[in-house]
């Protein structure tokens, strides 16, 4: 009975160590951050993570009466900030205003943010041409940022910050996801990862147009 135990504990042991040694490989190759993304890549399917956007389009939709009354209520965007892009080019995000905007705050150290990049991805496949998209990365090292796009083969438009990010894109979470529309206007901040390439979502943005 006590060799049966001691084996059992043996192999527990050696079960730990391999856990251990797995764990300690992938922080060291930083593939954890991959891994964990991968995994909650499931809870992304559910479709609980993603922003309510239904009120809000129906809001874009409204008559015009209605839609000045809304836009009046509605928070201007700050666009006084310049943007460095993956050639090293400085561009404002001035250049960007009249088109709907799609800025997403992320890190390749952020599980959440890898996990939601596909649906990000084709989203900017389908509606690059429609949306502007800055995906602004807050990595100390942006060719890091830079590597990790090419590598997933992503091709999307990725930036770091030129200067200060104004106060009202500073967020204790990442990602965190802003939609700017034609008007200006700030009309979306979402806290936390999501499947942007959702019908729901793409409905919103075709709405701010």
């Amino acid at each position: 009975m006590k060799e049966n135990k001691k084996d059992s504990a043996k192999k527990t042991w050696i079960q730990y160590g391999i856990f251990a040694a797995i764990a300690v490989v992938l922080y060291a190759t930083g593939l954890h951050t991959e891994v964990i993304g991968f995994a909650q890549r499931g809870i992304l399917a559910t479709g609980l993570m993603n922003p309510d956007v239904k009120e809000m389009t129906v809001a874009e939709n409204t008559g015009s009466d209605e839609v000045a009354a809304v836009d009046a209520n509605k928070t201007k965007a700050d666009f006084n900030f310049d943007l460095i892009d993956r050639d090293g080019n400085t561009v404002s995000l001035k250049e960007l205003k009249g088109k709907v905007i799609f800025m997403n705050l992320w890190a390749t150290w952020c599980p959440p943010c890898v996990a939601e990049m596909p649906s990000i991805d084709e989203l900017h496949e389908e509606m690059g041409d429609e949306v502007a998209f800055v995906m602004l990365s807050l990595d100390d090292d942006f060719e890091k940022a830079k590597a990790f796009d090419k590598r997933k083969e992503y091709d999307l438009p990725i930036y770091t910050a030129a200067n200060g990010v104004p106060r009202m894109y500073h967020s204790s979470a990442i990602p965190t996801t802003y939609v700017i529309d034609t008007k200006g206007n700030l009309v979306m901040t979402h806290n936390g990862m999501a499947d942007y390439s959702h019908p729901d979502f793409k409905e919103f943005l075709n709405s701010l147009k």
